[in-house]
């Protein structure tokens, strides 16, 4: 047979394009079983653990691409790469191909006089999503494009499902979400998000740890809810016969922790609420929270406001963001606005003087078409349920709202001036919350007058409502110094930096609706 028929014969059965998906597995399994047989015959195996790689190709690329052909060529530079192939040009007795590593991709270039007949034939019949391992000698083509001169060359893992098509991409969002192993094979941009995740988590731990702050690690399975509002999922332990609940957030354990002397402490954590999904909510999700023994509110605003700069520094090298075409400034100091404030600013025609009562304040929740219990919201309460309506989604550049309701912030202290409010203060930027914070509530008895408070709560119909924790208040008890506790949404910040618009974008497996 003629090189030109075999040419023909070698296209005929790669070129599966036309295939449907399954049709395109089942000749790759094919493929793969005379892989097997081979090898058996052979005395290997179809899938090799042996290869050891030495270089990336994203230092290959920055170390030489710049280096011209006639200075790259003397040095006969020999490397060792392994990686997918993403692109393949079978041309006669050569072949070209791009391999993808973690760091980026790399060309290669594969001659039949170099390897044998007998492999470059194998080759042929490889596929795009087979993981190579290769080594050779770096060259620059015509293009000047830098590439791997092929003098081995091994097939590590045979890919038995096809990748999307390179020129769409995997475009489905839901798609993307389920199978998000293959978005990041496919697309640059998600690795660049998830990259951005993995650094801002470090420059949190680094300013923290530079602020004399200690790590630790606090229980994800509770005997009793608590540390927020919020309905928890519930889960059995069987050994111990009894009721557990997935962690609502770490803020009683780390406040025990206060209590026992560890005075500057923080979790990055995992918790769990039984809510809905949303751009801004998944039922699992990351946070920072910390403490800090003898400070206030005030001065946990103060790190929220240092920490989210650090971390733009680090991450971006920039305090100027661009989050959904919106320009975010957070080389200016932050906005503070008390709730009352925020709603007369960002509120149509609302006044102070119509959030100065509750029948005042309840007539303007109403015209919103705000549907509230009668018997059960006060006046602050009220006022958070507007502030939340009508000027939240308005807090475009960093912003602080204090002044928060007693009777919504069950675990902060009371202000000295009026003790209808709490010392408290949420953090605001592209229209959500990204940051609680308050001066914690040091007041065992106060504490537990508020448990049972939060306990009539719930015995009356809200699931939101919290437990009454009695070992909680026997910590408390011992001495809690005066306290600073502070909670930042990471998934949420993150959002920010990476400037994507939901929170799966975020999440490398976010929870979805079963298919």
């Amino acid at each position: 047979m003629s090189d030109k028929s075999n040419q023909k014969k070698d296209a005929e059965v790669n070129d599966i394009s036309e295939l449907d998906h399954n049709a395109q597995v089942l000749v790759r399994r094919e493929k793969l079983n005379k892989l097997r047989k081979k090898a058996e015959q052979e005395g290997t195996t179809a899938f090799p653990n042996d290869f050891k790689r030495e270089d990336y190709a994203k230092d290959l690329l920055g170390k030489f691409s710049n280096i011209s052909k006639e200075e790259l060529d003397p040095q006969n530079i020999k490397v060792s790469l392994a990686g997918r192939t993403m692109t393949r040009r079978i041309m006669g007795k050569a072949a070209f191909m791009h391999l993808q590593d973690a760091s980026g991709k790399i060309q290669i270039y594969i001659k039949s006089n170099d390897i044998g007949s007998e492999l470059f034939e194998e080759i042929k019949h490889w596929d795009i999503g087979d993981i190579l391992g290769v080594e050779g000698t770096l060259f620059k083509t015509k293009t000047d494009e830098l590439t791997i001169n092929v003098s081995k060359i091994r097939l590590l893992t045979k890919a038995l499902r096809p990748l999307p098509d390179k020129y769409h991409g995997l475009s489905d969002q839901e798609a993307k979400y389920r199978q998000r192993y293959v978005d990041l094979i496919i697309n640059e941009s998600s690795k660049r998000v998830f990259n951005i995740r993995s650094k801002t988590v470090q420059a949190i731990r680094e300013y923290l740890n530079n602020s004399n702050f200690v790590e630790v690690e606090t229980p994800m399975m509770h005997i009793i809810p608590g540390g927020a509002v919020a309905k928890p999922f519930i889960t059995h332990h069987n050994a111990l016969d009894m009721e557990l609940f997935l962690r609502i957030a770490p803020e009683l354990y780390l406040k025990r922790l206060v209590v026992g002397g560890i005075e500057n402490v923080y979790e990055i954590n995992r918790n769990f609420r039984n809510e809905g999904l949303s751009t801004r909510h998944n039922p699992e999700f990351t946070m920072l929270e910390f403490y800090q023994a003898y400070a206030d509110y005030n001065d946990a605003m103060d790190h929220v406001e240092n920490l989210i700069r650090y971390t733009c520094e680090k991450v971006l090298g920039t305090l100027q963001v661009e989050y959904q075409g919106e320009k975010i400034d957070f080389s200016k100091p932050f906005e503070k606005l008390t709730v009352v404030e925020a709603i007369v600013k960002y509120g149509n025609n609302i006044t102070a003087d119509d959030l100065s009562t509750r029948e005042k304040a309840l007539k303007v929740a109403k015209s919103l078409g705000l549907e509230l219990d009668d018997a059960t919201h006060g006046l602050g309460r009220i006022q958070t349920e507007i502030f939340e309506e009508v000027a939240e989604h308005k807090l475009m550049q960093p912003t602080f709202v204090t002044q928060f309701a007693t009777e919504v912030s069950p675990l902060a202290r009371k202000s000295d001036e009026n003790p209808d409010y709490t010392d408290r203060a949420e953090f605001f930027c592209t229209g959500r919350e990204l940051a609680n914070m308050f001066s914690e509530l040091n007041d065992a008895e106060d504490q537990a007058e508020r448990f049972k408070a939060q306990v009539e709560k719930k015995d009356s119909g809200d699931d939101e409502a919290m437990h009454y924790d009695a070992d909680y208040i026997n910590a408390l008890e011992y001495g809690l110094p005066p306290t600073a506790g502070c909670g930042i949404g990471i998934d949420r910040l993150v959002m920010l930096l990476a400037d994507q618009p939901s929170i799966k974008d975020v999440i490398l497996f976010p929870h979805m609706r079963r298919k």
